[in-house]
Order: C-alpha cells, then structure tokens, then sequence
C-alpha cells in the first residue's frame, strides 16, 4: 500500500461557542474562539490517499485530479469565508477543528475513485491539528 499526500492551505474566520451557555461559561470553555466578533486561523490541510500504483501510470491517484477536487469541493467552499455563516457544509455544525476535519472527508469521499481516501490532517495552527481517518 502506498500513501500520497497533497497538502493545501486556506483562511477561514469562525467563533466556537455554544449559545445555550452563559458568556462566563463561554469564555471558560473556549477562550478568546468565543469571540462574538471571530477570529480567523491560517488553516494548512493535508488529504493522503492510499492504494496500489497503477503500473501503467506509476500513479495511485492523478495528483492533478486530486488537487481539482481539493480546489472544487473543499477549498472553493471554505477559503476566505466564515464557517460559521458562509459554509452550508457546516451549517449547524460547530466549527471546531474536529468537525471541520470530518466534514473535508465527507466533502472529497465521493469524489475519490482510483483509491481510497485514507486520512484528513488539519493544523488549525502550527501546534493544533486534527486527524481524521473516516472511523
């Protein structure tokens, strides 16, 4: 089994906050990511895909397809914008970067044909990320 994995970066701005809970208990819990006014994060993403390499190609997936569907179906969608507000995707969903990890799968899940989609790693910044492996 091979692993191949594109890295890609995007902006987004997004408050984490669960409105159900005091300002105080807000704070508590989620720091300055409560801010009522957002925040924005330079996120660095990384999609690894794993399968056999095709021998007439030496590929196990086209990286030019793959950074297409990158760009078309996460990237297009979430650079830019506010999570919160400008992504169906996550609407209704909290955007912490757990959540934004597993909905980038759901978004490229379809769309990966000539291998597998193996993992989703997302930095939220140089020393927080997530990983998600479609469990």
């Amino acid at each position: 089994m091979v692993y191949l994995t594109r890295k890609e970066h995007f902006n987004a701005a997004h408050m984490v906050r669960n409105d159900s809970w005091s300002e105080e208990k807000n704070r508590e819990v989620f720091g300055k990511c409560a801010n009522k006014n957002w925040h924005g994060h330079n996120y660095n993403l990384f999609v690894t895909v794993k399968g056999k390499p095709n021998p007439d190609t030496g590929f196990i997936m086209n990286v030019k397809e793959l950074s297409r569907i990158i760009q078309t179906e996460v990237l297009d969608k979430l650079d830019h914008k506010n999570l919160n507000l400008d992504v169906p995707f996550m609407a209704g969903v909290m955007p912490s970067t757990e959540n934004l990890a597993i909905a980038i799968w759901k978004q490229l899940a379809p769309h990966i044909k000539e291998c597998q989609l193996h993992c989703i790693k997302l930095y939220e910044t140089e020393n927080i990320y997530a990983e998600y492996y479609g469990e």
